[in-house]
């Protein structure tokens, strides 16, 4: 053979290789439901510290104005989330809680507090209090009372106590993240937190979440029957239609909320945003199907009307709801999608695997990612019976395809040549 034909063999072994990897991609387990432990997920979060320690958060920070607060947020409850999985005592767990209290000290310092306003109601706003207290409870969720720091227990009742304070005197069901701006996925995060203080201490704030929820269903949108995505900050009333980023998180914790309105409206949310594009799999709109708009810096850029952090989200909120058959789906479209890139450990630097998505370019976007995948309940019981499906079971069948045919196509000429060569064979 001619080093010309050698390297064409060569060329086309490496495309068949990389058809046959996103093959088994489509095909193999992304994700355990709520109860497994998630494929892939202890390497991301290994890489996501390194890459927080190295600035990564700063670097978000300068993407949108919540960047630096959602790399650590997320972080530290992906962590949790990883842990609830395992046994009290476990390593996994004692290495979350050291490392989710290291990311509420990120989101504690100045940094951490400097895109928020001390001046609003609670102080530095709703978005701010309402993460910080969900992932101080979860931190306090993987203890034993008796074993709780005092600290953290004093901090997490304060700032449930201002939440409380806040929602009852308030008019609307949705408090301000920032002067004059509110959205009620911010609120839904922290009405969650409430429930989620009345499962780790005494009870206090079920009038405060059942005036919410009341307040919540005479303010839904009215072009889709949803929370809509931005309302009026003194009324409640909405001024943005519904829309796939903050949809994509109110159905992570609506369920912690109230269980029937969660699933009356994810299925809502469903009928109305989760779209197979070109047939290549599933993914989520930015705006309800019939609506279309203009991507920001929540959504990104919008890709047949598509997008990609809110589809990531969805893949949590499905698994929270117990769709198990969307979230597989998200999760192996997102394999196949991704390019994740895995390092193996090494004992002899003491360096455990990593693994990280579009070659660990955004971190955040893998924050994302691995908090969307180690979704679980943490207040409300797992659904007994999933959603009826909506994600039909030959969806990687198009895409599966195309592989298969760019993976043979390299070989047609070489395939041609050599039967040209052989009859040339023949005839002499």
């Amino acid at each position: 053979m001619t080093k010309t034909g050698r390297l064409g063999v060569s060329c086309a072994l490496l495309v068949s290789v990389l058809a046959l990897i996103g093959g088994v991609r489509l095909v193999a387990p992304a994700t355990s439901g709520v109860q497994g432990t998630p494929p892939g997920v202890d390497g991301q979060l290994t890489f996501l510290r390194g890459a927080l320690d190295a600035g990564a958060g700063e670097r978000a920070q300068r993407l949108f104005p919540e960047g630096h607060f959602f790399a650590h947020v997320l972080y530290g409850l992906a962590r949790v989330e990883y842990a609830a999985r395992f046994g009290t005592g476990e390593p996994q767990r004692i290495e979350a809680v050291r490392e989710a209290g290291w990311a509420l000290e990120q989101l504690d310092s100045p940094v951490g507090r400097a895109p928020f306003n001390p001046d609003l109601t609670p102080a530095y706003g709703v978005f701010y209090v309402g993460w910080t207290t969900w992932l101080r409870g979860g931190v306090l969720a993987l203890e034993a009372p008796e074993r709780r720091d005092p600290v953290q227990v004093r901090r997490f009742a304060e700032d449930s106590a201002a939440l409380g304070a806040a929602f009852d005197a308030a008019g609307t069901p949705y408090l301000p993240a920032y002067s004059g701006q509110a959205w009620p996925v911010d609120s839904t995060v922290a009405v969650a937190a409430l429930r989620l203080h009345d499962t780790l201490l005494p009870p206090r704030y079920a009038g405060t979440v059942d005036r919410w929820l009341d307040g919540v269903r005479q303010r839904l949108d009215p072009r889709t029957g949803l929370m809509p995505h931005r309302v009026d900050p003194d009324t409640g009333m909405p001024v943005e239609v519904a829309r796939g980023t903050s949809q994509s998180m109110i159905h992570r914790f609506l369920p912690e909320v109230d269980g029937d309105f969660a699933r009356e409206q994810y299925l809502r949310f469903r009928d109305r945003f989760v779209t197979t594009p070109l047939r290549l799999g599933p993914a989520v709109r930015e705006y309800p199907e019939g609506t279309s708009g203009v991507g920001d810096v929540d959504s990104g850029p919008l890709l047949l009307g598509v997008s990609l952090s809110a589809t990531v989200v969805t893949l949590g909120a499905a698994q929270v709801h117990g769709d198990d058959r969307l979230a597989a789906a998200l999760a192996r479209f997102g394999e196949f999608a991704g390019l994740p890139l895995h390092t193996p450990s090494t004992e002899l630097l003491d360096a455990r695997s990593t693994k990280r998505y579009a070659f660990g370019v955004m971190p955040v976007g893998d924050a994302f990612l691995a908090w969307s995948k180690t979704a679980r309940p943490w207040v409300a019981s797992p659904p007994t019976a999933p959603p009826p499906p909506d994600v039909p079971g030959w969806w990687q069948l198009p895409l599966l395809a195309g592989l298969l045919v760019v993976g043979l196509l390299p070989w047609v000429p070489w395939l041609v040549a050599r039967r040209r060569r052989s009859r040339a064979g023949g005839l002499s």
